[in-house]
């Protein structure tokens, strides 16, 4: 029974930190999604009385990575109905160039001031709006959730870690009198121990296929794609080809170090 118990603990406290682990991937995924969707959307507007071309534009600001020319068609068409059609059409050849700039990333709201200070001294430019107060706001936000998933992460991992150590030192205790006994006999440390790898060994297996069953379920009843619809943005939470290796490898190595840690500390016991 007492092993058994021994093994729930220690799974369960595996699954936890798997489970943190995954977590803080899946979230950091959904976090560079939603970067990516917001650095696809912003764009800068300029105004020109030069018909300009991406390359001119990349000239003055490297980062630049797409110049679409922005119609003064919808906005001279509001005015058709009031005006005769000659007029309207004199109109737009007299009116300036619209640019509608995106950059190849979604960037900090200080670059953003750099790249508008530098299309504003452009001689080919007369205007830009860069929106930076909503950039600014959008851009913190996305920084304040990016520390708070990685502080929950660490606190959890912490904790979780813990737990490990503690459920092996209770295994070592347990298993005392057998480990000083097979001392008396001359058997090395690691053969003193070797149930205590296996116990690891496996009970890592066990958590990682728990915590993939988890999350798989999660992504077959749709939880989280009915969550990341809020915001419209598309992200993978678990990648079996990707992830399972990851949290295997995790598991098995913090199982043998807090192992070792403990067959180290209990090597002159006899």
């Amino acid at each position: 029974m007492k092993s058994l118990k021994s093994h729930v603990s220690l799974i369960t406290a595996l699954f936890s930190i798997l489970l943190t682990l995954q977590l803080f991937t899946g979230l950091q995924r959904v976090v560079n999604a939603y970067e990516k969707q917001l650095g696809d959307n912003y764009a800068i507007v300029v105004v020109s009385d030069q018909n300009l071309s991406l390359k001119d534009f990349t000239s003055i600001v490297p980062e630049i990575r797409a110049a679409e020319p922005i119609s003064p068609k919808k906005m001279l068409q509001r005015l058709q109905r009031e005006m005769h059609s000659r007029r309207i059409n004199l109109m737009e050849l007299e009116l300036p160039h619209f640019y509608r700039l995106k950059l190849g990333r979604y960037t900090s709201p200080e670059s953003i001031r750099r790249i508008g200070t530098a299309l504003e001294h452009s001689r080919k430019i007369d205007k830009v709006e860069t929106f930076a107060q909503q950039h600014d706001t959008v851009y913190r936000l996305l920084q304040l959730f990016k520390w708070v998933v990685i502080a929950l992460a660490a606190v959890l991992f912490a904790v979780t870690s813990l737990l490990i150590l503690k459920e092996m030192r209770l295994w070592q205790f347990q298993h005392r009198e057998r480990m000083n006994i097979m001392a008396l006999f001359g058997a090395p440390v690691w053969l003193r121990s070797a149930v205590l790898f296996r116990l690891a060994i496996v009970d890592a297996a066990v958590a990682t296929i728990l915590a993939a069953v988890a999350f798989a379920a999660v992504e077959h009843y749709g939880w989280v794609e009915r969550i990341l619809d809020l915001i419209q943005v598309r992200a993978v939470l678990f990648d079996p080809a990707k992830d399972l290796p990851v949290l295997f490898g995790v598991a098995v190595s913090l199982s043998i170090l807090l192992a070792s840690m403990i067959v180290m500390g209990h090597r002159e016991e006899v």
